[in-house]
């Protein structure tokens, strides 16, 4: 660890310790640009608490809007709507990383300067995502954030700023993009105590719990399914295996940033996680959030004490937290009909209807671990950790019997929602007048409307699965020719990946390419995003083979 590095943490421990966090058996340290800084066992623990912190040093909405220097400002903005609780947090960060005294100013500087999540690339190392999902999710955020930006947060921050009259910084896109990307990288959702959130200084002023809601009301900073495949509306971290110790009283869930908790780093197997204790029965510090070993016994010597980011796809790794995972099995490829096409069609309407009746949409997500059902799952890797989460979903409702079963059901990867919403598509004209036929005697007959499962079956004793079928296929050729249209096949992926020389810091690339004659040098932005799209590609050629072979025993089936 240098000696910048060694001085931050310095600067952090003494922080720490004025605001009562208690290092039990565990220290920071530096592990390098990559991943900046983490947290590492220093003993061996007798009860497996690692770390706690108090929840008055957490960064949640509520201690924005008490905060002396915001508050005032904060309040009357939230009183008037104009911003939502994510927004307040994002705010603040912004604002503390700009002034010149800020008490935060030894945690903001443990903090990264720069990201490696896609919104933080240059336009060369985005080019690498051309044709992905995220490459079209990171443009329109970008966007987003931008104007954002300037029609609110620059005179925003810039007022603020002013009540510090010696502040000579000056607010720019990048601080914004900063505070926005600590955010989500950072944010948990955290199980508090009514009256930890909620003192009674404050609810003398009126119930405030609005902001609390599990849906933030201007969405200002949200993620929304339209812009990513995953499409979760929590913030980033909200999946750290919480509890609450305080089982007797009432618990309200507020997102947050905790200091310290924040440092440990990714691990698919977590050797922690976090708990909040509200009583203090665990921890001897009432209302504390602490780091718990996941290990049966205790930590030998010093190891990384790692946290879990919840089962994510690389997609959401790179767009979020900024890396990916070599064969990730959380991986995920995401399939729409272009809702253009639908519109453009004659019977759209019809379609229409019977899809809002069948409750499914035209967009999908096919996860990795549905390939290990299917009919090709040897040629898959399998990962231990998901064989109980592998159990691909059948028809959820029941075959008229007009139909035969196909033989190939309990092989078929696709969800059934995506397949119904596939079939109304596909359907004819002459299809659509005898589904039509079909509901309209279930109404005469039971005297009222006809359920989802019926309408399901309705469309599928009359259509089967040939034209859905045919549907997906060429809807994943689409799906691979775009993603191999600007970045090659996913062979040559693999190549770049096998020759790949990573360069954390420098841009002599040119002196490492001497170095180096065999190796291909890149840095870590563009190793990442070639490994995302070469998941993306392999899923797309699985999923169509997949696809190719259902059709054909489709089409034997004796109908």
């Amino acid at each position: 660890m240098g000696d910048e590095q060694e001085a931050k943490v310095s600067q952090f421990l003494s922080w720490l310790q004025v605001n009562r966090v208690e290092l039990r058996d565990c220290n920071i340290r530096y592990c390098g640009p990559n991943k900046g800084f983490g947290i590492f066992s220093s003993n061996n623990s007798n009860d497996g608490i690692l770390l706690v912190v108090p929840l008055e040093l957490a960064i949640t909405p509520m201690r924005v809007l008490q905060d002396p220097f915001l508050g005032p400002k904060c309040r009357a903005m939230f009183e008037e709507g104009d911003v939502d609780d994510r927004f307040l947090m994002i705010l603040f960060l912004t604002v503390e990383r700009l002034r010149e005294h800020s008490t935060w100013k030894p945690y903001l500087d443990m903090l990264p300067s720069t990201f490696g999540s896609s919104i933080w690339f240059k336009e060369d190392e985005l080019s690498e995502l051309k044709g992905t999902t995220l490459y079209r999710a990171t443009k329109l955020q970008k966007e987003k954030l931008q104007a954002l930006f300037e029609h609110k947060v620059k005179s925003l921050v810039e007022e603020l700023l002013k009540e510090e009259l010696d502040n000579k910084n000056e607010v720019r896109f990048e601080d914004f993009i900063w505070a926005n990307t600590v955010f989500w990288t950072r944010a948990l959702n955290l199980p508090l105590p009514r009256t930890f959130v909620f003192p009674d200084v404050v609810r003398d002023q009126g119930d405030n719990s609005s902001f609390l809601s599990n849906h933030s009301r201007g969405n200002t900073t949200q993620i929304s399914g339209e812009m990513l495949s995953h499409g979760k509306d929590k913030s980033a971290a909200t999946e750290g295996m919480v509890t609450t110790s305080n089982k007797n009283s009432e618990t309200i869930w507020v997102e947050g940033l905790v200091p310290g908790i924040d440092l440990c780093n990714h691990a698919v197997r977590a050797a922690a996680t976090w708990e909040v204790d509200g009583t203090g029965s665990t921890t001897c510090v009432p209302c504390s959030m602490y780091l718990l070993s996941a290990e049966q016994g205790t930590f030998q010597g010093e190891n990384e004490i790692t946290i879990s980011y919840g089962d994510k796809g690389n997609e959401e790794l790179l767009y979020l937290y900024g890396f990916v995972l070599e064969n990730n099995p959380d991986d995920y490829l995401m399939v729409h009909y272009p809702i253009e096409a639908f519109q453009n069609e004659r019977l759209a309407d019809f379609k229409g209807q019977l899809l809002v009746m069948q409750g499914v949409e035209m967009r999908c997500l096919l996860y990795r671990r549905l390939l290990e059902n299917g009919f090709f799952q040897g040629s898959l890797h399998k990962d231990d950790r998901n064989k109980k989460d592998s159990v691909v979903q059948n028809s959820s409702y029941s075959w008229g019997g007009r139909r035969k079963v196909p033989s190939y059901l309990s092989k078929l990867v696709f969800p059934e929602d995506f397949m119904a919403a596939l079939r109304t598509v596909a359907m004819k004209e002459a299809e659509l007048l005898q589904v039509s036929t079909v509901l309209q005697e279930l109404v005469s007959r039971d005297e009222k409307q006809p359920s989802d499962t019926e309408v399901r079956t309705a469309v599928w004793e009359t259509c089967g699965d040939s034209g859905a079928l045919q549907l997906l296929i060429n809807l994943l050729q689409a799906k691979l020719m775009e993603l191999e249209e600007g970045t090659g096949t996913e062979f040559s992926d693999s190549e770049h990946i096998k020759n790949a020389l990573i360069i954390e810091e420098s841009n002599d690339y040119a002196r490492w390419e001497s170095h180096y004659p065999n190796k291909e040098v890149m840095n870590r932005n563009r190793w990442s995003a070639i490994v995302y799209r070469r998941g993306q590609k392999q899923l797309a050629r699985l999923f169509l083979q997949e696809a190719d072979h259902a059709l054909e025993l489709c089409l034997n089936e004796v109908e």
